[in-house]
């Protein structure tokens, strides 16, 4: 039951953050930071895109993905069509890696420790969505803000 709430929840928010980076008036206003705002909008989608494949495509669904998480916020400049793209990609990555999991897993252990101490699989993926939320937020105010 809680699996597909959390598919439910993925798909959303992903499809949401999709919606976000289309509707960029420019795509040099993705990657503006200004003052206080010191993540652009490209570095976050690329985080978010990082994120996920690691934690849940590379271990839970072995698809070999290997993190780079300094380039998430190092690069620039990619254009808008391959961030939607890589979230298109990852939309199908994160699907095919939860339908592998049964209830019954969500309550072992997560396969790595993330955390200071392990957590369950339930709790890791219940995070990740959270922290995809968190950061949908804030690409969200910074299209309105700097998308000039």
């Amino acid at each position: 039951m809680i699996l597909n709430t959390l598919i439910q929840l993925f798909n959303r928010d992903l499809t949401r953050l999709k919606s976000e980076i289309e509707a960029y008036k420019t795509e040099k206003s993705i990657w503006n930071t200004d003052k206080q705002i010191t993540n652009s909008a490209g570095n976050l989608c690329l985080h978010i895109v990082g994120n996920l494949n690691t934690y849940i495509g590379a271990t839970l669904g072995n698809t070999g993905y290997k993190r780079q998480r300094d380039l998430e916020f190092s690069l620039k400049n990619i254009p808008k069509q391959d961030l939607i793209l890589k979230l298109e990609e990852t939309i199908q990555i994160v699907n095919t890696s939860l339908e592998l999991l049964s209830e019954e897993q969500l309550l072992e252990d997560f396969p790595i420790v993330v955390f200071k101490e392990k957590t369950t699989t339930e709790f890791m993926l219940i995070h990740l969505t959270t922290h995809l939320a968190y950061h949908l937020g804030q690409i969200n105010y910074h299209r309105r803000l700097l998308d000039s």
